[in-house]
């Protein structure tokens, strides 16, 4: 039985680990091709081998999605070495790390959040849709955050890059609907990465997130990589412009 995505092309941007690497995964089990791009080479290359080793294809590009050159020469390595950009999972973000109220937040922490999270989302959708245009269609997911639809004390510059991923994909989606192009992000709650394992490395902490999911615990990256996979599969056609929760009940509260 073919896989849901089967002969597509598929870029992950923070594809070195966590929902990056789940998506691109599961992309590859569902049988696509795959880009990995993340600034972090050894995980990027451990993705790719991971999905070599079960007998799909894939390249790894070393991508600072803040930069418009590297985001382009990406692109450009896609299409060179497949031919086409079917799908594209606009993953790379970064935590923020610093805590603090919106007037105390660093001006220099901000810039670097929104570089990543917002203007690296908006590079990698400037660039894809200039393809998928070209070939006349394809289908991207952006990752923002519970956070980009509900406000969190002391995440001000997280929360604001995030609530622009929304906008942003809510925008594409409307400018592109009658071009072939559908355009949603996911949204998810708590979930288990290396970037969560060091936010939440204090027990209490830990604690407190799961005592605010209405399930009981911290979801899992492969949750939300199915979700991602649906929304670039074809089961998706009439879906474009939705933020997608996956995160357990929380924001319904």
């Amino acid at each position: 039985m073919p896989g849901r995505v089967a002969g597509k092309v598929a870029l992950v941007t923070g594809g070195a680990s966590g929902i990056g690497r789940a998506t691109a995964l599961t992309f590859a089990r569902e049988g696509a091709k795959l880009i990995i791009a993340d600034m972090n080479e050894e995980g990027g290359q451990q993705t790719v081998h991971m999905i070599t080793e079960k007998g799909g294809e894939a390249i790894f590009v070393r991508t600072d999605v803040s930069q418009a050159v590297e985001v382009q020469a990406l692109i450009s390595q896609a299409v060179k070495t497949y031919g086409r950009l079917d799908c594209a999972h606009n993953n790379a973000g970064i935590s923020g790390r610093v805590r603090a109220l919106t007037a105390e937040y660093p001006e220099e922490r901000w810039q670097q959040v929104i570089a990543v999270n917002l203007t690296g989302v908006w590079l990698c959708m400037k660039f894809e849709l200039a393809q998928m245009l070209q070939q006349g269609g394809g289908a991207m997911v952006n990752t923002a955050s519970a956070a980009g639809l509900v406000g969190t004390r002391g995440a001000s510059a997280y929360v604001a890059s995030k609530h622009g991923v929304v906008g942003l994909t809510k925008t594409a989606a409307l400018e592109y609907a009658q071009q072939g192009i559908r355009v949603n992000c996911v949204c998810p709650g708590a979930i288990q990465t290396p970037m969560t394992d060091r936010a939440w490395s204090d027990p209490e902490r830990r604690a407190r997130v799961i005592a605010i999911e209405p399930v009981g615990r911290i979801g899992k990256p492969e949750e939300v990589a199915e979700a991602v996979v649906w929304l670039c599969s074809d089961a998706a056609s009439f879906v474009t412009g939705h933020a997608m929760s996956i995160d357990g009940g929380l924001v319904a509260q």
